[in-house]
């Protein structure tokens, strides 16, 4: 049983944290593409994520952000109930520059946070948003 799934059970807070100079530089790229097919890969995207986790858990989680927030680091906190972030902290969904879509619940937790307009320009643009643009947007409380 995971730390999650601990939280959901036991009626638990969570406080989402990174350690380091970033808080999350997104998924690791050396996992794409070992499923032995598409079908496997997508069970596994969806069936062991944080994604559910954390929408179940959202009134009770709180993300505390700094550094880099990429990719998975964008995605996952948006599900957060509450999100705070130091003066440093910028985002940025690389994924469609890579081939990819945004896969760690981030086509479900950004639209809600954001709106759909501006999660479509953050995945078609792949450019980095300051932590004053990401206030007034509402992905920071």
């Amino acid at each position: 049983m995971g730390a999650l799934d601990l939280a959901r059970r036991s009626g638990l807070g969570v406080v989402l944290a990174g350690n380091g100079p970033a808080f999350c530089s997104g998924g690791d790229l050396d996992e794409f593409g070992t499923a032995p097919d598409l079908v496997t890969a997508h069970l596994v995207r969806t069936s062991a994520g944080a994604a559910r986790l954390l929408h179940d858990l959202r009134d009770r989680t709180e993300a505390r952000l700094h550094g880099a927030c990429v990719g998975a680091g964008v995605e996952l906190p948006a599900f957060a109930g509450r999100v705070t972030a130091a003066g440093e902290t910028v985002f940025r969904l690389p994924e469609v520059g890579m081939g990819l879509i945004p896969g760690a619940g981030g086509t479900v937790s950004l639209p809600r946070r954001i709106g759909r307009w501006r999660t479509l320009y953050l995945a078609l643009t792949g450019g980095w948003l300051d932590l004053g643009t990401a206030r007034q947007w509402g992905l920071v409380d």
